[in-house]
């Protein structure tokens, strides 16, 4: 039977989720970030950089300032470390005299940091629009229709979930709760090893692209062994049969940065500059996986053209920032280091925190107030916490 429906009463209102899309609400808990209080100083201010050294000078110890890879020059310059979001959030952790932990990259990472740090640790993002479109693409509520669905199916005893790191605190509480750890783009061979000696399928979130890459190209598992839940579709689009024959049940989830590389990059690339090096991050499609030289993660990439002889080409896939400070920091050295797409790609939500907001965040705390902190409510943490830890033991 032919289902007709009809249109709703102009009265009706909107619901919360249209609202957030068409900005007129905030959700504190979602990755897309929210409103940020406070008034900002002009971006235009040629005192910004003396104000920065000033107020951190004045806060001394008791603050510590993460920079993240992918953050403007301009803010890592006062960063007291640089690193990826899980190296970071360690490097929180071990310094638990710092009063308070100003987080420059994203609400993710920040949370991490809140979860690995002490109860008279504050931690700090400062600009709460700095989220994810990655942590984005799962929520918790609909993870927990897919784990519904592969009860349905006969098959959730038999999973056992990897979430990236990249990923709001709430899909870490559920891994926990589910029996499931934490993996980073350095280390997901490794917690898959794991995963694979606790159950039959693992249930990777909510970078596809990092999973399929880790279980083809790492672990010898083959595309068809890999299935792609989408959670805006009845069942994720996949049937019973499809759930129990596959091996790794993939989120459909992606990197907006890396999931902009293309084969055609590749190959363009390598036709501008001969003998060149491609060098991706695992975040990036499989075909672009497949075509290059070298694969890994961020400190993977540094560590790689640290090593490589002077001369030597590289063309990169991953964030902007961090490709353009590389090519600088080496050009000494005569390596050649290109951004590996024509197309110029920054993170926009890492580029959220710039200077202004820096500036703004470091003087509030000196003058006593706190601003945009960021914090896990218990029950979250602990289990996110299980989750993470079950990483941190991972051989």
């Amino acid at each position: 039977m032919r289902v007709v429906t009809t249109a709703q009463p102009l009265d009706v209102q909107p619901t919360p989720l249209a609202l957030l899309l068409l900005g007129r609400e905030a959700d504190p808990k979602s990755e897309r970030g929210v409103d940020c209080p406070g008034d900002l100083p002009a971006p235009s201010d040629p005192d910004l950089v003396e104000r920065a050294r000033a107020a951190k000078a004045a806060l001394g110890d008791k603050v510590f300032v993460l920079g993240h890879h992918y953050q403007r020059d301009e803010v890592i310059e006062f960063a007291d470390v640089t690193g990826d979001s899980f190296k970071l959030a360690r490097d929180a952790a071990a310094r638990p005299d710092a009063e308070y932990i100003v987080f420059c990259g994203v609400h993710f990472m920040a949370e991490s940091a809140d979860i690995l740090t002490g109860d008279d640790q504050q931690v700090i993002l400062p600009d709460l629009a700095a989220g994810c479109s990655m942590a984005d693409m799962a929520t918790a509520e609909q993870v927990a229709e897919c784990w519904d669905v592969l009860t349905e199916a006969g098959v959730a005893e038999q999973v056992v979930p990897v979430s990236y790191m990249n990923s709001s605190a709430d899909i870490k509480a559920f891994t926990g709760k589910h029996g499931g750890t934490i993996c980073t783009s350095s280390n997901a061979k490794r917690a898959l090893d794991w995963a694979f000696e606790q159950g039959e399928k693992v249930l990777f979130l909510p970078d596809q692209h990092l999973g399929r890459n880790t279980a083809v190209r790492d672990m010898g598992l083959s595309l068809d062994d890999c299935v792609v839940y989408n959670p805006h579709k009845p069942d994720g689009g996949l049937t019973a049969e499809q759930l129990r024959a596959a091996k790794m049940i993939l989120w459909r989830g992606h990197c907006s940065v890396h999931g902009r590389f293309s084969l055609e990059s590749v190959n363009d690339v390598r036709a501008r500059i001969p003998g060149v090096n491609v060098l991706v991050h695992p975040e990036c499609k499989h075909e672009v996986v497949a075509a290059a030289d070298y694969v890994g993660s961020t400190e993977y990439i540094i560590k790689a053209l640290e090593a490589a002889p002077r001369g030597s080409k590289w063309a990169i896939g991953t964030e902007l920032n961090l490709v353009r400070r590389l090519a600088n920091r080496f050009a000494a050295e005569d390596k050649e280091i290109v951004f590996l797409d024509k197309t110029v790609c920054f993170c926009s939500t890492m580029n959220r925190i710039d200077l202004p907001h820096l500036v703004w965040a470091l003087e509030s705390l000196a003058a006593g107030k706190v601003v945009n902190r960021i914090e896990v409510d218990d029950e979250t943490e602990s289990f996110a916490k299980v989750a993470l830890e079950r990483m941190l033991a991972l051989p």
